[in-house]
């Protein structure tokens, strides 16, 4: 599968991010030219690998860089994102700005230049709204409550009209994703990976309610693994959506629990677990259910999850060990 990416020149949207930094890592054993670009220069590259990967800083919300940004590019992972739920909601405005505008300005210079590179997108599967049952898949009518969802669906569907003329793309939409990676994680995104810490530093774990919710836990190795053969296979993802998940569901409680495990068995303190009440203006959509049903991902791509949650969770306990150390 490495081998499609060989003599392609790839854009990376948010490559210091949490997922830019993974999928720029999985394409460097290809002989390809990777332009990563943020709002900020890594402060020591140290890259090993085949490819070519040159830095730009830049913000995705200036119209004009896309014109540059193009030249020559043959794929885009655009990952840049304005991730908070809660700050979409209270800033809508801010938050089209960020998250929508941005792809308008892309499919704008697309077309203003010529060029139609393949556009691989990150959704969330909170974008379908609240869920009677599970699992999920692509069937389920689109329903969302947040201004984050209708922003992120807004998205999919001009990268939608985009496959349908002249270019490529596709969306995945994301179920809880986890994993080492940047500290970039709060307790409004990335939540697994803040308990872990809060853990690390013996703090207590918080759970709302009795935590009986269910989730569908993705590991970041399993998801970089999914963009790169969404984009080799893109004859037959390209102008869709699909749900990405393990397909597992396991209840908040579980997962706090698992964590709880595995940081006392291998620091020997106690981490404390505790009960509250939720804070009055959480969204509901905090408090669905949801597993994912990628089989439509798995048919056309050949894709499947590789890390159990008990195995993920170890891993990043022992990644945010190591940077603690360094």
């Amino acid at each position: 599968m490495i081998d499609y990416f060989t003599n392609k020149t790839i854009l990376i949207t948010g490559s210091q991010g949490y997922l830019g930094t993974q999928i720029k890592s999985a394409l460097a054993s290809a002989s390809c030219r990777i332009v990563a670009f943020d709002r900020k220069l890594p402060e020591n590259s140290s890259d090993t690998g085949k490819a070519e990967i040159r830095y730009v800083q830049g913000d995705v919300q200036d119209p004009v860089i896309w014109n540059q940004l193009l030249d020559g590019v043959d794929i885009i992972f655009h990952l840049a994102a304005q991730t908070s739920s809660r700050a979409a909601n209270e800033n809508p405005l801010m938050d089209l700005q960020a998250n929508v505008v941005p792809v308008l300005n892309l499919i704008t210079a697309c077309h203003r230049n010529n060029r139609f590179p393949d556009i691989l997108f990150a959704g969330t599967a909170t974008q379908v709204g609240l869920t009677e049952s599970y699992p999920v898949n692509e069937s389920w009518k689109d329903e969302p409550i947040t201004i984050y969802d209708i922003h992120k669906l807004t998205v999919e569907q001009h990268l939608r009209f985009y496959a349908k003329n002249k270019g490529r793309a596709v969306t995945l939409r994301l179920a809880n994703l986890y994993g080492p990676g940047p500290k970039s994680s709060t307790a409004d995104r990335g939540i697994l990976n803040w308990m872990v810490r809060q853990a690390i530093d013996q703090q207590p774990l918080m759970v709302y309610g009795d935590g009986s919710f269910v989730r569908d836990y993705i590991f970041v190795d399993d998801v970089a693994r999914a963009f790169l053969l969404a984009a080799a296979r893109i004859e037959k993802t390209t102008g869709n959506y699909f749900v990405l998940g393990i397909g597992e569901g396991h209840t908040f409680l579980e997962m706090v629990t698992c964590i709880q495990d595995t940081v006392e068995r291998m620091f020997g303190h106690k981490v404390p677990v505790e009960k509250v009440s939720a804070p009055d203006n959480l969204s509901p959509i905090e408090f669905r259910s949801f597993v994912a049903d990628s089989s439509a991902f798995q048919n056309a791509t050949g894709w499947k999850a590789e890390v159990s949650l008990k195995e993920g969770i170890e891993r990043t306990v022992d990644y945010f060990i190591e940077q603690r150390e360094k």
